[in-house]
């Protein structure tokens, strides 16, 4: 099944651009970042080179390179040794701007990493690379290319994209936050939410589920997925203790999302005692400081910071995590002992942090990641400043009749301006001017730019 990306369109605008920076794609294992770029690449370039420096392909270019590069005494250097390298590795390959060179997994090379400098200087062809595992690149022996790099990241499926396989973004695209269309059409959508959530949006999950219809073959392709990840993660890791615990760190994060639900001081520590059962000593915290780093770079996992007493300004960092994927967020919530309303509420808050990370990105909206909120005691779920009018915004995501006493003190008491109540039992509807009700499943339309 042909999967249609979002990030498709983006790429077009890049290659319009033609701004001369190699463009780094971001996203985890499996998440079809190979398939949707050499897509894009065969329908948008005369011509095109791809390299995997996993496979045979990445050990011929660097072979490649070390010919071009080689030389002896009383003889001239070669001038552009990386092009006379690509010219060795594909005959075909012209300096223009309808070639387009794709390095995959490119952190398994510091050598190829560190020419992404010369890549963007030195030719007019684009280049992109990939990585699932760019946390590698932090090492010391990787130049970090600063200024000659854009950056675009690839999720898993959203929700909007899993629609579009369903052949129903059509339905969510034609509808608004406010229940004036048809019900039916809403309840369809709520459906595939409900479905959604079960599955996720990893690529061959979401192609399982559409051929086949089997949710528990859908969960079980899922842990598969999960294993290659860490059997190849642990390729990475020089200790074995850090190996050991590995496995263990997921269910450990999903027991802390579902035990702090104000945040927490120190996320390293409440880890260390929830897999050794006590006090972290400093061996243990540095592991696993280790292996959380490694998933946040991994995109597997993000962080949500804390906004203390309602002050926009006053942010504590990294207080709670989330998964990227809500598939794998339910999987490992079952497997920590959640109970179901913990689940549903969970994912749920999983859902939209995705969308809010999105707009952070985009700069539409203020932080460095998603943000709740604590205010006189009580818990809002996330808290949202606009960086297109100004506004503070609140989101409570609720199931049934529950409204969230804390956002509408915060409302009431001008520490957020509008207030957006997610539901899935909802059409939805405006109260009072400033409080809206909205289906959650419509959150990726979400407005914050002044009501």
């Amino acid at each position: 099944m042909d999967l249609k990306r979002d990030i498709y369109e983006n790429l077009l605008q890049w290659k319009k651009r033609d701004s001369g920076k190699v463009l780094e794609i971001n996203g985890a294992r499996q998440v079809g970042k190979t398939y949707i770029l050499t897509k894009f690449a065969e329908e948008n370039y005369n011509n095109f080179i791809y390299i995997n420096m996993m496979q045979t392909s990445g050990q011929e270019f660097i072979s490649c390179l070390d010919k071009a590069t080689e030389w002896e005494p009383g003889q001239k250097r070669i001038k552009k040794p990386i092009h006379k390298a690509l010219e060795l590795f594909d005959q075909e390959f012209t300096d223009d701007r309808e070639t387009i060179i794709l390095i995959d997994e490119i952190q398994e090379s510091a050598k190829v990493f560190s020419l992404i400098r010369q890549f963007s200087r030195e030719f007019a062809a684009h280049f992109i690379v990939t990585g699932s595992y760019l946390g590698k690149t932090v090492q010391k022996e990787y130049f970090l290319p600063a200024g000659d790099i854009e950056t675009m990241t690839l999720e898993t499926l959203s929700y909007e994209e899993f629609l579009e396989a369903a052949g129903k973004r059509d339905i969510y695209d034609g509808l608004d936050l406010f229940g004036r269309g048809s019900h039916e059409k809403y309840d369809e959508l709520k459906q595939l939410y409900d479905i959604y959530c079960q599955i996720g949006g990893y690529p061959a999950v979401v192609n399982e589920y559409f051929e086949s219809g089997d949710l528990d073959k859908c969960q079980k392709l899922l842990q598969e997925l999960i294993s290659i990840f860490i059997e190849e993660s642990e390729w990475y890791f020089d200790n074995v203790l850090e190996m050991n615990l590995f496995e263990q760190i997921f269910p450990a994060i999903a027991q802390t999302m579902v035990r702090e639900k104000k945040g927490s001081k120190d996320l390293m520590t409440d880890l260390s005692k929830i897999i050794f059962k006590e006090e972290s000593n400093k061996v243990t915290k540095t592991s696993i400081h280790n292996a959380i780093a490694w998933l946040y770079r991994s995109n597997i996992i993000g962080y949500c910071d804390r906004v203390n007493e309602g002050d926009i300004l006053d942010v504590t960092f990294n207080c709670r995590f989330y998964f990227k994927d809500i598939g794998v967020a339910r999987l490992f919530l079952k497997m920590a002992g959640a109970d179901r309303r913990n689940i549903e509420g969970i994912i749920n808050e999983s859902f939209v942090c995705r969308y809010i990370e999105q707009m952070i990105r985009e700069m539409e909206v203020a932080g460095r990641s998603p943000m709740f909120g604590l205010y006189k005691g009580g818990e809002i779920d996330f808290i949202v400043k606009s960086l297109q009018d100004e506004c503070v915004y609140g989101i409570e995501v609720k199931a049934g009749k529950d409204i969230g006493k804390t956002a509408n003190r915060m409302l009431k008491e001008g520490k957020i301006r509008y207030l957006f109540l997610l539901k899935g039992d909802t059409y939805g509807g405006v109260a009072e001017g400033r409080k809206y009700t909205v289906p959650i499943y419509m959150a990726g339309k979400l407005n914050f730019n002044d009501r």
